[in-house]
């Protein structure tokens, strides 16, 4: 099982944001978004940040994706 985090950037993309963006408005340290990148563990409070900064909620910036190997 594994989450992707690629609407995430797809909002980032439309707002015309980068990484960095997200963080300042966001305050949200540029290592918990590079965590993001890789899939490792994030805190929920750092989603908490990101729904405010973005206006948006957890359906719109990350989803669940099966594991094929596992089937």
């Amino acid at each position: 099982m594994a989450t992707s985090y690629n609407k995430l950037y797809k909002i980032l993309i439309d707002k015309g944001m980068k990484k960095g963006d997200l963080c300042k408005v966001s305050g949200v340290s540029k290592a918990s978004v590079a965590k993001l990148g890789i899939g490792q563990s994030v805190s929920v409070s750092l989603f908490e940040k990101i729904y405010h900064a973005l206006d948006c909620d957890y359906g719109n910036i990350m989803e669940y994706v099966p594991d094929t190997n596992n089937k």
